[in-house]
C-alpha cells in the first residue's frame, strides 16, 4: 500500500491547548510503526515537519519503506518555520531524512502561485503524489491523519487533508496524538 500522511506538529512550549505534547512521541511512534507494518506500506508520502511527519518518515526509513517528501517551500525555510521552532531535537532528524531523500530525488518543492496557501497546496500534492505512485505500481493508496481528534478553529490542514482524501475515494487511517 502507498500511504499519504499528514498530522500534527509538536505543541509549542506555551500552547494553550494540547494537540501533540512532546511526552506522547513514543506512543505515537509505536502506533505509526504498527500502521506501517499492518498496511504493508511500500511507500510513504508526507511533508517533514516536527511531530507526525518526521516520526513517520523515520519509522518508514527503519522499515525500508521508500519515502517521498513534499515541501511548501525551500528546505531551509521549511526547517526554520516548521521543524526547529518547537520543543525537541527535530533539526538533526530533519537534516538526516532530507539528506537521504535528496540522494534518491524524493524531495519535491510545491510551486505555489496566485496567493494559494502553501501548506494547503503541499497537503493536496501529497495526495496527488501518493495516487500517482499507487497507479504506477498498481497498489492501493491510503491516507493517514495523525491528530488529536479535534478540529482547529483556524486552518486545520490535517482535517482538510483527510476530507480531501475521502473526496478522492482514498480510505483514511487515524492515529491519535492524545
Amino acid at each position: 500500500m502507498i500511504l499519504a500522511l499528514s498530522g500534527r506538529r509538536i505543541d509549542r512550549a506555551d500552547a494553550e491547548q494540547a494537540r501533540f505534547p512532546l511526552p506522547n512521541v513514543e506512543r505515537v511512534t509505536a502506533s505509526v510503526r504498527t500502521l506501517l507494518i499492518g498496511t504493508g506500506a511500500t511507500w510513504l508520502v508526507s511533508s517533514a515537519a516536527c511531530g507526525a511527519d518526521l516520526i513517520a518518515l523515520a519509522e518508514a526509513g527503519k522499515l525500508g519503506i521508500r519515502r517521498r517528501v513534499v515541501l511548501p517551500f525551500s528546505r531551509e525555510k521549511f526547517r526554520e518555520s516548521s521543524v526547529v521552532d518547537r520543543p525537541g531535537d527535530w533539526g538533526e532528524l530533519y537534516d538526516e531524512v532530507m539528506a537521504e531523500l535528496a540522494q534518491t530525488g524524493d524531495v519535491e518543492i510545491v510551486n505555489v502561485g496566485g496567493g494559494e496557501d502553501p501548506f494547503r497546496a503541499a497537503c493536496r500534492e501529497i495526495l496527488v503524489e501518493a495516487a500517482a505512485i499507487g497507479k504506477e505500481r498498481r497498489q492501493d493508496v491510503g491516507a493517514v491523519m495523525v491528530w488529536d481528534g479535534n478540529m482547529r478553529e483556524i486552518a486545520d490542514y490535517t482535517s482538510e487533508f483527510a476530507a480531501e482524501a475521502k473526496t478522492r475515494g482514498i480510505p483514511v487511517f487515524e492515529i491519535r496524538t492524545m
